[in-house]
């Protein structure tokens, strides 16, 4: 028989909102930081997970498709128009020529390095806020999320 939960409490719904009214202010900034560094709020994403893969400095579009949320064609579409700005470089694999690496080039390290260090300062500034809150944890089923299976 499965596990009853326990509804959701006044206090739990505050905290579900505050969390998210922070992390669309946080994703509010971030979109305008960007713009105003003359990179769309996509480019950083894209640049950010290149830079960011685990294990390495590139990634290859599928992974990036998965990273990114998005489709494979709209994530091919997005890599051309860095590669056009000069932001990243495709690299056929030595090992299966049919998968491109992405990489990112001297310029799109240098505009990701500023974007980085803003976005880390304003995330720090403000981390107390997005702590998920203990009312969230109480009562809460003791089971993994469907975001953690993912990874």
């Amino acid at each position: 028989m499965p596990r009853q939960r326990a509804p959701v409490t006044k206090s739990q719904y505050e905290a579900l909102a505050n969390f998210r009214y922070r992390m669309r202010q946080f994703l509010r900034y971030s979109e305008q930081i960007t713009r105003q560094h003359g990179m769309t709020p996509l480019q950083y994403q894209l640049l950010l997970q290149v830079k960011g893969y685990p294990g390495r400095d590139w990634a290859t579009v599928g992974e990036l498709a998965e990273r990114l949320q998005a489709k494979h064609h709209g994530v091919v579409s997005l890599i051309t128009r860095c590669q056009r700005a000069g932001l990243v470089k495709r690299q056929p694999s030595e090992e299966d020529r049919r998968t491109v690496h992405v990489r990112l080039t001297s310029k799109g390290e240098t505009a990701l390095s500023r974007l980085a260090e803003l976005h880390r300062d304003e995330l720090l500034a403000h981390r107390d806020q997005f702590a998920v809150d203990a009312e969230l944890r109480r009562d809460a089923p003791k089971k993994r999320s469907r975001l953690d299976s993912s990874s």
